[in-house]
């Protein structure tokens, strides 16, 4: 191999911490202090999470005050999904390739719940969607539509503003799940028709264990922690201090977004030629950082490990599997239940170099010509 140090192409896992970041976190817990106390070190501590609330506000176009700081987007994806229900929904629409935590929530919440469709390229349906919408019942109460801005596991780029339209004209609430896209490709809240949008820090470089809901002026917010008055009465508990520091500086240091689109196209031409690989969402709109593709006959869990002892570290799809490998419910849903536990999903970001992806792609082609060789010379059942 040749490059002696590690190889991290799982950025849609989580991004290493930023050092604007990592310094905020250490200032913030040097300051100390409760933000809810009166005294000067919970003063300092409310200035810091005010100054990362705005922060946050601006990476997706809105102001301070529309920002509730959470522990993850686990968390704001349910406050959407729960307080639409707390407020006379009793039907969600998910897409189908939403990520778990919006899928298990709506599955949990009482609610019933109808699956939008995507096409073979992984684009969620708006002709269905638009048909649903003009067949609602008023008696299940206001639609309520989840449609993420950009899948976590193909990188494919969503319809959300025009989703969102479809959804505004029905009188209903439309929540986005931006993890994947936030610090990828701009993000207007506003532009997007959103009611709600979730997001969360480690995704940006940030730290892990704290996200945010932004809302906009049609959402109602039902809190479902419930104690003290923090976080506007929204969310009771202590502020993660340290963490919502972190946010804010992750969200300033990932505006400067980077193309890395030619990266990722010249690994994909090597490997499609190389390999005859299938390349996932080709055709749509996609991150610039994620490539997604699948080798039929290659076993999703077979190229982890493969690429692990090469010292690179990929994945087969969404992280948030308790460590398991599983074919990819994305793929699943574009109709290529055939590609789905072939797949593998590369992705880069801040810290990465064109010589990761140069890396990535000869170690990859190695290891599948090697196991097709084996493949190839075991005995006929």
């Amino acid at each position: 191999m040749p490059e002696s140090r590690p190889v991290y192409l799982d950025y849609n896992a989580t991004a290493p911490i930023r050092p604007e970041a990592e310094a905020a976190v250490l200032r913030a817990l040097k300051t100390g202090g409760n933000p809810s106390s009166v005294h000067a070190a919970g003063r300092a501590a409310r200035a810091g999470i005010e100054q990362a609330r705005a922060e946050v506000g601006a990476l997706v176009g809105m102001p301070a005050g529309s920002v509730v700081f959470m522990s993850g987007a686990a968390e704001a994806n349910a406050l959407a999904i729960k307080s639409a229900i707390v407020h006379g929904t009793n039907r969600l629409i998910v897409s189908a390739i939403e990520h778990e935590t919006v899928l298990e929530t709506a599955k949990a919440s009482g609610a019933e719940v109808e699956y939008m469709p995507v096409d073979g390229r992984g684009v969620a349906d708006l002709n269905w969607l638009k048909d649903r919408l003009a067949r609602w019942d008023p008696e299940d109460g206001p639609p309520f539509v989840a449609l993420m801005l950009a899948n976590n596991e193909t990188g494919v780029i969503q319809p959300v503003a025009e989703a969102g339209a479809l959804v505004r004209e029905a009188g209903g609430w439309m929540h986005v799940d931006a993890v994947q896209a936030a610090g990828k490709i701009a993000i207007d809240h506003k532009a997007l028709n959103a009611d709600t949008l979730s997001l969360s820090a480690h995704k940006l470089g940030g730290p892990a264990g704290v996200g945010a809901l932004v809302f906009g002026n049609r959402a109602r917010l039902a809190r479902q922690l419930h104690g003290g008055g923090q976080e506007r009465s929204v969310r009771a508990g202590t502020e993660n201090v340290g963490g919502i520091a972190g946010f804010g500086a992750a969200a300033v240091a990932s505006k400067g977004l980077i193309d890395q689109s030619a990266w990722r196209d010249s690994s994909a031409e090597r490997l499609v030629r190389d390999a005859g690989v299938t390349i996932i969402g080709e055709g749509a709109p996609r991150l610039s950082q994620t490539l997604c593709f699948a080798a039929p006959g290659f076993a999703s869990d077979l190229q982890v490990m493969q690429m692990d002892l090469a010292g690179l570290m990929v994945s087969a799809g969404s992280a948030c599997s308790s460590g398991k490998v599983k074919a990819s419910k994305a793929v699943s849903a574009m109709g290529r239940e055939d590609l789905a536990p072939y797949v593998l999903r590369v992705s880069s970001g801040w810290a990465s170099t064109q010589a990761d992806w140069q890396v990535f792609t000869d170690a990859w082609l190695k290891a599948c010509a090697q196991h097709r060789l084996r493949h190839a010379a075991q005995p006929a059942a």
